[in-house]
């Protein structure tokens, strides 16, 4: 992997249960003008819960319908340690990387909080926003999993991200990984994943948590606490020792990076050089650590109910930000959205041409 970054958002399922293909794109319907004329959108979703075709749609019912079970190509040691894989994930665009010269890095900085995406999605050459994805995608997805998805929206921040560093047993990672969205934490980050280790990769583990988290790989400790620091994130490493802090003492509610460590090493020295402040939770037995995913797991909980207290609510993004990310859930929601979106913007252009044309008589 290069020293630099790689994103990689959570793999698209395929689904695997029709049994006769959809036909061409292009015999999905016919946009009437303007472009942005649906004749299926007054149907909404609830016919197609049902199995109704709305009027006017000559598209497959199976696209509206959701997939119970997920394709088993996309895995999480599969994301982790393939990078073709994680490339062709990306959706919404993403921001320019911010970038600190006066040396202020962490909280002090004053940096807003850090939201990764830009309102624009590219097919080609044209340009559809976040509404626009909405739109064309909501008749497709049933009622039932689009108030879930907006549940989920609603409870997610980007002020807390996990940082799992060194792991090498994708079960653990997989553990991270589902409690981290099932806690609202959307940005995940796995720094040096060893790929030479072969371990069984279960995917009832992360029960496909991976699939609507933002993860980012990294090749270095400073590589990632860099980019963190630029985002307006100071750094906690867990870890025991003199300096360390209860994690029941520190404030939440400022942008954070839980960072754990390797399942029998720990943390790393140069991880623990590079950290902000050491956090640790306080033992009771005769123990004096908790498996790796479980400590992830506590440290984001408290973290959680720790900023539901100081702030009155853990989710905190803004309305805008949180309808570009309804369009990334939208989007990831099913490997056919993609295509349907890709299709629009085909007949998007054809209009604005047109229109340019007309325009010009």
């Amino acid at each position: 992997m290069s020293t630099s970054k790689t994103l990689a958002f959570s793999s698209l399922a395929i689904h695997k249960t029709v049994k006769s293909p959809s036909p061409p794109f292009h015999e999905i319907t016919s946009f009437s003008s303007p472009f942005l004329h649906f004749p299926f959108l007054s149907q909404r979703s609830t016919s197609a819960l049902h199995g109704h075709k709305p009027p006017g749609a000559s598209f497959s019912t199976n696209l509206a319908f959701d997939s119970s079970i997920d394709s088993q190509e996309d895995t999480v040691a599969q994301i982790l340690t393939k990078p073709d894989r994680i490339e062709r994930l990306m959706k919404m665009q993403r921001r320019k990387e911010p970038v600190r010269e006066d040396g202020v890095t962490g909280a002090g900085a004053g940096a807003r909080r850090w939201f990764p995406y830009l309102d624009l999605f590219r097919s080609g050459e044209i340009e559809v926003s976040s509404k626009e994805i909405i739109d064309v995608l909501d008749p497709y997805i049933m009622e039932a999993r689009k108030e879930r998805i907006q549940r989920a929206v609603s409870n997610r921040t980007y002020s807390l991200c996990l940082v799992v560093e060194g792991l090498t047993d994708f079960g653990n990672v997989s553990a991270a990984f589902r409690s981290a969205d099932a806690l609202g934490v959307q940005s995940v980050h796995v720094i040096s994943c060893d790929s030479s280790k072969r371990y069984r990769d279960n995917r009832h583990v992360s029960m496909g948590s991976e699939k609507w988290l933002d993860i980012e790989l990294w090749d270095s400790p400073a590589e990632c606490f860099t980019a963190l620091r630029n985002r307006g994130y100071r750094i906690a490493t867990t870890c025991l020792g003199p300096n360390s802090v209860s994690v029941y003492e520190l404030d939440w509610s400022q942008p954070t990076a839980i960072v754990v460590g390797n399942e029998n090493m720990g943390i790393s020295e140069e991880a623990i050089c590079l950290s902000d402040l050491h956090c640790s939770i306080p033992m009771r037995g005769m123990i004096d650590s908790f498996n790796v995913s479980v400590a992830s797991g506590i440290l984001m909980h408290h973290a959680v109910c720790d900023r539901t207290s100081r702030l009155g609510c853990h989710g905190d993004l803004a309305p805008g930000e949180s309808q570009i990310l309804l369009a990334e859930f939208y989007l990831r929601h099913r490997e056919s959205t993609i295509g349907i979106l890709h299709e629009y913007a085909k007949r998007k252009g054809h209009y604005n041409m047109h229109s340019f044309n007309f325009g010009r008589l």
